[in-house]
């Protein structure tokens, strides 16, 4: 169980969570706040049973349902940061600079900055989507002024969600960007719940009973897979203390299973967003074979199938990517043997960097399947059943499971501190 009462008895993370506790509550009341110009009655029934869109819902941390002023949510902020995380592997310059505290802040500060012309021209492509999409249905006025505030509304939603995440990420007790979508997800749950017992039939008893049996068993697999780990033993070599002569150390590196965690998977939908969005600017372009394309990649990405297999392509790509960013086997093995340590039978420097490479690869097959499967599980079970009203949210419930794991090891790493240090 849970050290509830270590938690309340520890002034800094009591107030560090009930500071995150009311970060949240801001955050659900501003998405409350409707954009002007939108008829939140038609936009709530056009989310029903609309894939692409429920998806982007779910990356908006469940505020683009209403198209409140934090409908994007923090797709802009992470799309700006998937693009200098690219340029690090890229440009010299920039892996440099990420190698240092000084680097990062300013690549930190050059993210907040990318995100707000990002934010503009995504408020502006949403827009024109929904007009595209919903014939107009969903706006009471499409005046230019209106167009204008609404995306001067969005921009701003997007840069006060940036700062509410960057406020909870300095209280260490979860990723700031990863919690807020978190609490979107968990604040639609009572409306699933009322929906589905509105919509309860007793002949669909059965169906029902796999649909939580596959929920529970789609839980368990997450928390498996999150923290299952492959450790390779490590033997540090004697060293010399003194006058003393200090024996071998014999240790472990654990290599997780799931090295991204739910990272590639926003960083996939992010991605998966992109085609839809920029169709929009060449619907009515004045060039039929310009306009084609538009329209053949808007019709495209509706379709089930094909959102499936380029979503769980992308899934799969991403976790290689990100796992390659952050786990590098040339620079493990070259800190492994500054320290004297080495794999038992494995020779130091490059050939115990492609032994890691080796078991990284192995590892991370698994992982990005599994990240794959989770993403589309949503279409599947909507495939097997015939039912679109019972979906398995793969990705809301990676999401959810993922958050929680890491809060608890950041909250209880933080009450192992005090302890030390009482």
């Amino acid at each position: 169980m849970f050290p509830i009462r270590r938690i309340w008895k520890t002034p800094e993370v009591r107030n560090s969570l009930l500071f995150v506790f009311a970060m949240l509550v801001i955050f659900r009341l501003a998405a409350h706040v409707v954009v002007p110009g939108i008829d939140s009655t038609a936009i709530a029934s056009f989310f029903q049973n609309n894939q692409l869109f429920g998806l982007l819902n779910v990356f908006s941390g469940g505020t683009l349902s209403n198209f409140s002023v934090v409908a994007l949510g923090v797709a802009p902020y992470i799309t700006a940061s998937i693009i200098f995380q690219l340029l690090g592997m890229i440009v010299p310059k920039f892996e440099e600079m990420q190698k240092e505290e000084q680097g990062r802040a300013r690549i930190n500060r050059w993210t907040r900055f990318l995100t707000v012309p990002l934010a503009i021209l995504q408020a502006y492509s949403l827009i024109l989507l929904f007009r595209q999409q919903a014939t107009g249905a969903l706006f009471t006025d499409t005046s230019t002024f209106t167009t204008i505030l609404a995306i001067a509304s969005l921009t701003a939603g997007t840069v006060f969600l940036m700062w509410l995440g960057e406020l909870i990420s300095e209280k260490k007790v979860g990723n700031g960007v990863s919690i807020i979508i978190f609490a979107g997800i968990i604040a639609g749950l009572p409306n699933l719940a009322q929906q589905a017992f509105a919509l309860y039939d007793p002949s669909q008893l059965i169906t029902a009973i796999l649909f939580v049996a596959a929920i529970i068993a789609t839980i368990v697999g997450i928390v498996i897979m999150n923290e299952a780990q492959r450790k390779i033993p490590v033997q540090y070599a004697r060293q010399t203390q003194g006058s003393k002569l200090a024996s071998s150390v014999a240790s472990f590196l654990p290599l997780k299973l799931n090295l991204g965690g739910v990272i590639p998977i926003i960083f996939a939908i992010s991605v998966i967003l992109f085609p839809t969005v920029f169709a929009q600017f060449f619907v009515n372009a004045r060039t039929p074979l310009v306009r084609d394309i538009a329209t053949w990649t808007l019709a495209t990405f509706q379709n089930q199938t094909v959102y499936s297999i380029v979503f769980f392509s992308l899934v799969f790509l991403f976790t290689y990517f990100y796992a390659s960013v952050i786990f590098q086997p040339d620079r493990v093995a070259e800190n492994l043997q500054k320290q004297g340590g080495f794999i038992p039978g494995i020779r130091p420097g490059a050939p115990t960097a492609a032994y890691l490479g080796w078991v990284t690869n192995r590892l991370l097959l698994a992982g990005a399947l599994f990240l794959g499967i989770i993403a589309i599980l949503p279409s599947l079970v909507q495939q097997a059943t015939g039912n679109a009203n019972l979906l398995v949210g793969g990705t809301s419930i990676l999401i959810v499971v993922s958050v929680v794991i890491d809060s608890v090891k950041q909250i209880e790493a933080q009450l192992t501190m005090r302890e030390y240090d009482a």
